[in-house]
């Protein structure tokens, strides 16, 4: 079963109506003893513009946002292969964007 790491874009199986997209792995790596699931923000090419979607340039992604209302928990099971690895400040964007949707800032 494939492992991911925070701040790493996957191609991930989220069903017949969500489809296969890529989706930003936001979750720290889980212990044995833990539930194996990992959080993630689905990156979409049809952006509808809200104040939660982050529009970044990765290399191998159609141009899109990664929309952090649609951050979801999924399976190791769903993970097809590995991306690209967001840089340092990209992942902060996300970050922030989650805290303003949270209300954590």
């Amino acid at each position: 079963m494939p492992t991911a790491n925070r701040g790493e874009v996957w191609q991930v199986d989220l069903g017949l109506a969500a489809k296969v997209r890529p989706a930003l792995v936001i979750s720290v790596g889980f212990l044995d003893q833990e539930r194996a699931l990992y959080a993630i923000i689905p990156h979409t090419t049809a952006p509808r513009g809200t104040r939660f979607e982050v529009s970044l340039a990765v290399p191998g992604l159609e141009p899109g946002v990664f929309d952090v209302q649609g951050l979801r928990n999924i399976p190791p099971s769903v993970l097809v292969r590995r991306r690209a690895t967001l840089a340092p400040e990209q992942l902060a964007s996300i970050e922030s964007a989650i805290k303003s949707w949270l209300g954590l800032k």
